[in-house]
């Protein structure tokens, strides 16, 4: 028997809105999931069972059920949570309470969700230092990060949906380490009121699920622009470019062998596949990317700089600006930016969709370090949407994601198609079965 926590959001918020599953007993369901995984996974930087219990009755007592009635979701612990800390995992903010919902908090409730608690974060959410969450699929390795925790609690059935953010590859690059799908969509398109804010320029929240089912549920909740035409019902005939990206010669066996397989397998079904070689320009959008996150990085961490003195040296090194970034430095690199975004959007118009790695391979060993985010810094900064799809494994035996990317404001439409090449990567293990 599927116990609650096993169930995606769509088929939570169906039964508690029909009377035959309670919040309650969701609730329970995931406490002793958490119970029996915490130890473990170490996903949770704040959960308290008797607020969740709370919590789920009080939504259980709610005459009108909203679409997410009932549905667990972890919150990354630089996101303002009224009645739970954010202490963005940095010692100044130990069991510091907001007092308010961030916006997308709040919607979320106002959609009848059950906020589960707080996830393991980087230290605002602006290091690749690890922290202390595993991998569920392998405890010796990394989840990613810094949306360490939630992806890792959405991957081990400690929640059934999860927010992160992404200023580099936060978001992406842990939805592919844990084997889920992640969504960071069009910059600006969800509120990031009530968000630690590292990158005006960047910062995007992300969310994650089992399901791309589940992530456009979540697009209905927070009101993303609707299709301009209907949803593809296959992917026979569909246009998908590949896009290694200029930072291909990072790619590790795993992720070269993923894009090769998934290449075949579109071919098979009978999309249209195109080499897509952005032009030159795109070369050196990484260190655009760079420039821009430490010139406003010095000013988001200004006040933390002037008043923690044992702040670690990351954060002090970009105040500083000790790698030197001058202001011609930074028109340059909003300039070049500028350009890619508009130029990106006319060259992606002769495709539905684009292929891309999430990562450079397969969760790497440790918790030092949460993987490189050379793979995603470019679409962060051209503010485009993503979304992992998970079902291809590496020789390691570990989750090896993928990355489809649409268009601005076509976040629906690539969210259409993951759902389809999840199918796929699904069909063929299945047939491999």
């Amino acid at each position: 028997m599927t116990e609650p926590h096993q169930l995606d959001a769509a088929t939570i918020a169906t039964r508690v809105a029909a009377g035959t599953l309670s919040v309650a007993d969701v609730a329970e369901s995931l406490i002793a999931r958490v119970d029996a995984r915490d130890a473990d996974v170490r996903a949770w930087a704040w959960f308290d069972r008797d607020l969740l219990r709370d919590r789920a009755s009080l939504l259980d007592e709610v005459p009108i059920k909203g679409p997410l009635h009932g549905v667990p979701i972890a919150v990354k612990d630089v996101i303002a949570t009224y009645d739970m800390p954010t202490a963005h995992n940095t010692p100044r903010y130990r069991n510091s309470r907001t007092g308010v919902d961030a916006a997308c908090v709040d919607t979320l409730r106002a959609a009848g969700a059950l906020i589960a608690g707080k996830t393991v974060t980087t230290e605002f959410a602006a290091t690749l230092r690890g922290g202390s969450t595993r991998n569920p699929h392998a405890l010796t390795h990394t989840p990613g990060g810094s949306s360490s925790g939630s992806a890792a609690a959405v991957a081990d059935w400690q929640a059934t949906l999860g927010l992160g953010t992404q200023t580099g590859g936060s978001t992406i690059r842990p939805a592919s380490f844990c084997g889920i799908y992640g969504w960071k969509p069009t910059w600006s398109s969800i509120s990031r009121e009530g968000l630690k804010m590292s990158s005006t320029t960047l910062d995007t929240l992300g969310l994650y699920a089992r399901s791309a089912r589940d992530l456009m549920l979540l697009a209905d909740v927070f009101a993303i622009d609707a299709l301009e035409m209907p949803a593809p019902a296959s992917l026979a005939g569909l246009k998908v470019g590949i896009c290694r990206t200029p930072h291909w010669g990072k790619a590790l066996p795993a992720t070269v062998h993923a894009m090769s397989q998934a290449v075949a397998l579109l071919r098979q079904v009978g999309a249209e596949v195109t080499e897509l070689d952005l032009p030159g320009i795109f070369d050196t959008i990484g260190e655009s990317h760079r420039i821009v996150a430490r010139t406003e990085g010095r000013a988001a961490f200004l006040n933390e700089y002037r008043n923690t003195y044992d702040l670690h040296d990351d954060f002090k090194a970009t105040v500083e600006n000790r790698s030197g970034i001058t202001p011609g430095d930074a028109r340059a690199a909003y300039r070049h930016a500028d350009h890619c975004r508009g130029l990106y959007d006319d060259i992606a118009s002769a495709f539905d969709i684009v292929l891309t790695p999430s990562a450079t391979g397969e969760a790497p060993e440790g918790h030092d370090i949460t993987g490189d985010a050379s793979f995603n810094s470019m679409w962060t900064l051209l503010q485009v949407p993503v979304v992992n799809v998970p079902g291809l494994v590496g020789p390691g035996g570990l989750p090896v994601g993928l990355s489809l990317v649409g268009r601005r404001y076509e976040d629906r439409k690539a969210l259409a198609i993951a759902e389809l090449v999840g199918a796929m990567f699904n069909q063929r293990d299945a047939a491999a079965a």
